[in-house]
């Protein structure tokens, strides 16, 4: 496993990169360096990957402890920039064809998500991109059943959030 196959890897989950990025930054200066912290962290780590799992896993699993890490570590610089939209858009990658009030829904929803806990935050991001309950567990380190519980009681949470926020 050299260097460049952990480059070419690293390009091409870029998406999944800046998912959680986003997901987890306060705004996009700070998402922006986020990214890059992940993807040094992966490059840095890619020797210890030994294949025992898919790809994809791992690199959820490093992008998400370097997140919650990055924020614990820089806690006490963190801001929040109201006057940055960037921080609560709807992703690039949203189709083209989606309808501006859905845009705007996807929009609320990320918002709603940020006010969660990091593992919660962690959970939402992974059952969006429609990872399996079985490898969200092995992700986060909990077992299948204690996922789909604690997935229940995060959609009631966000459907409260959500309803608070209008």
């Amino acid at each position: 496993m050299d260097s460049k196959e952990a480059i070419k890897l690293i390009e091409q989950y870029q998406p999944l990169i800046r998912k959680v990025s986003f997901m987890y930054a306060k705004n996009s200066a700070e998402a922006d360096d986020m990214f890059q912290e992940i993807c040094i962290q992966v490059w840095r780590a890619y020797s210890q990957f030994k294949g025992d799992s898919k790809f994809s896993t791992w690199l959820y699993r490093v992008a998400i402890n370097t997140a919650i890490s990055w924020i614990r570590k820089e806690k006490k610089y963190r801001f929040e920039d109201k006057d940055d939209k960037k921080a609560f858009i709807v992703h690039d990658d949203t189709p083209f064809y989606v309808e501006e009030e859905k845009k705007e829904q996807i929009s609320a929803l990320y918002r709603a998500i940020k006010k969660l806990n990091d593992v919660d935050r962690s959970l939402v991001l992974l059952y969006l991109e429609d990872v399996a309950y079985a490898e969200i567990a092995e992700i986060l380190g909990l077992t299948v059943n204690n996922i789909k519980v604690k997935m229940n009681r995060v959609k009631k949470r966000l459907k409260k959030i959500m309803d608070n926020d209008k």
